[in-house]
């Protein structure tokens, strides 16, 4: 093979530059008026509508996406479970005190002071407020993280 032998695979496509003189004059085939017509006229990407939906960021630290934990209240786990009970988020939706979320998946838990507490719980995997662990302490109850 040489030099005079080598042949192009297709066709060279090159960008047809509309409006410099020639067969097309005024409009340049771009019609009339509108915003398809002018130089400047942009049509915005869906995904830019997307984008611009979202929450914005604000610091580092931000997720906007963040989940939310469920809140159950002290007076609600004096009701519902027996002293020396596990309370986890597993068993908070046995007993119906949390709903799941999303495709069947157990959500975050924290525990709020409000209401009171004189059972003896052994409470874990729930984020505890500091009132609810007063409360939970004095009642003779721990808590593991």
């Amino acid at each position: 093979m040489q030099l005079h032998n080598v042949q192009q695979k297709g066709r060279r496509k090159t960008k047809k530059r509309v409006g410099r003189g020639g067969t097309r004059g005024k409009t340049s085939g771009r019609g009339m008026k509108g915003q398809k017509a002018h130089s400047s006229g942009h049509i915005r990407p869906e995904s830019r509508d997307i984008i611009k939906k979202l929450p914005k960021l604000r610091g580092y630290r931000f997720k906007s996406r963040q989940e939310k934990p469920v809140v159950v209240n002290v007076g609600m786990l004096e009701g519902t479970f027996k002293a020396g009970e596990d309370v986890t988020p597993k068993t908070l939706v046995s007993k119906g005190l949390v709903r799941r979320i999303k495709k069947g998946r157990i959500p975050h838990v924290k525990i709020l002071g409000h209401g009171s507490l004189k059972k003896k719980l052994v409470l874990s995997g729930v984020v505890v407020s500091e009132t609810a662990r007063k409360h939970i302490e004095k009642a003779g109850g721990n808590i593991s993280e």
